[in-house]
């Protein structure tokens, strides 16, 4: 890679697409023009051929091993990130059950998500944090979703608010968990058998947008009635090892270089959480001692560890924020406009001295703007 080209790299903050490792990009680079042994660049050559099937392949093993799951779990590689499985969870797990599905609406992802289960059949609603603007979570054994709900659903990591629930809600084993885990796939070990289904978009974490990941147990994909459309079928896709239809090739390639990231270069999910718990730390002690200057949108126990959110005390200061920012190589730090203020995606990809060096801004910009 050009060195001219890394050095104009700023710190990129944004919610998604987001920060991909450099080490990767290189790699990608390297590869391009003629990925090894195929004579073509790895966007060329056919999903069928027997270098990109042992491309997929690799890329599902790897984050197997990565993510520990277990044998009798799928994992599928799709297309329509996040907006897709809005509706294929409820066409695929409650359409037709005569059952009602339990939502967890922590946020502006999980508030979109209940309004497309709600074509395929009833939704009761386990907790709503819309009084609060969403700053806070169901608090910890809290009983959200009866023990004959088709499953319980919710949203892991809540990248406008910038809410993450630390550890499971409390479900039925009788219940599958489904989980939206977008923005904070990959970012630290998970109990996978204790969901029914988990997926993830892969532009936060996992890669350039295209592909989105969804590890589901396998008697879920008999769920599925047979008058669903075909793409939407779960059972479609794992029959067919993801290649019901042409995936988005390049998007697997990249995921599966990711992996192999945190894997290889890391040394897994353990030391990335690890990683990402030293990173928010930094941000959010700052905000903390700022003696108000700084105010973080979400309550203290429901902090996310991928998106820091907090407001300045005017929208003037905030905008000079941004603009000073900027300038100093922090880029894509303004807030969801729900929300406002500030917001600073964090996510596996950001090193450590992107988040140092926007801690000392925000010092120095707070002493200087009192």
């Amino acid at each position: 890679m050009n060195a001219n080209a890394v050095e104009q790299r700023v710190f990129n903050f944004s919610a998604g697409p987001a920060t991909i490792p450099l080490s990767v990009l290189q790699q990608v680079q390297e590869e391009l023009l003629c990925y090894p042994g195929a004579g073509a660049s790895v966007m060329e050559i056919s999903h069928r051929s027997k270098i990109f099937t042992e491309i997929a392949a690799d890329a599902e093993l790897t984050l197997r091993n990565l993510m520990a799951v277990p044998d009798d779990y799928a994992i599928l590689f799709l297309q329509g990130g996040s907006a897709l499985q809005f509706s294929m969870v409820p066409a695929n797990l409650l359409k037709g059950t005569g059952k009602s599905a339990s939502y967890l609406v922590t946020g502006s992802w999980s508030k979109k998500a209940i309004a497309e289960a709600k074509k395929e059949g009833e939704v009761t609603l386990g907790f709503d944090g819309s009084d609060g603007n969403f700053c806070d979570l169901p608090t910890a054994g809290s009983q959200l979703v009866s023990e004959e709900a088709a499953y319980l659903y919710y949203c892991s990591n809540e990248t406008i608010q910038g809410v993450q629930f630390q550890s499971e809600p409390n479900c039925p084993d009788s219940v599958p968990l489904v989980c939206d885990a977008s923005s904070d796939f990959l970012s630290r070990p998970l109990p996978i058998d204790q969901y029914g289904i988990l997926y993830a978009c892969a532009q936060k974490n996992a890669g350039p947008a295209g592909v989105t990941v969804v590890v589901i147990r396998k008697d879920l994909l008999e769920r599925a009635d047979d008058s669903l459309p075909g793409y939407l079928n779960y059972r479609n896709h794992a029959s067919a090892d993801s290649m019901w239809n042409t995936p988005p090739t390049f998007a697997v390639y990249m995921l599966g270089k990711i992996a192999h990231w945190l894997q290889d270069e890391i040394g897994g999910l353990k030391a990335i959480e690890s990683l990402n718990c030293s990173k928010a730390s930094l941000l959010y002690e700052t905000i903390d001692s700022s003696d108000s200057f700084y105010r973080g949108h979400a309550q203290n126990d429901c902090r996310s560890k991928m998106n820091v959110t907090f407001n300045l005390p005017s929208d003037q200061l905030q905008a000079k924020f941004i603009s000073e920012a900027a300038s100093q190589g922090l880029d894509s730090l303004k807030g969801h406009r729900s929300v406002g203020g500030i917001r600073a995606s964090i996510y596996n990809a950001m090193p450590l001295e992107g988040v140092t060096t926007l801690a000392s801004f925000m010092t120095d910009f707070a002493n200087a703007n009192r």
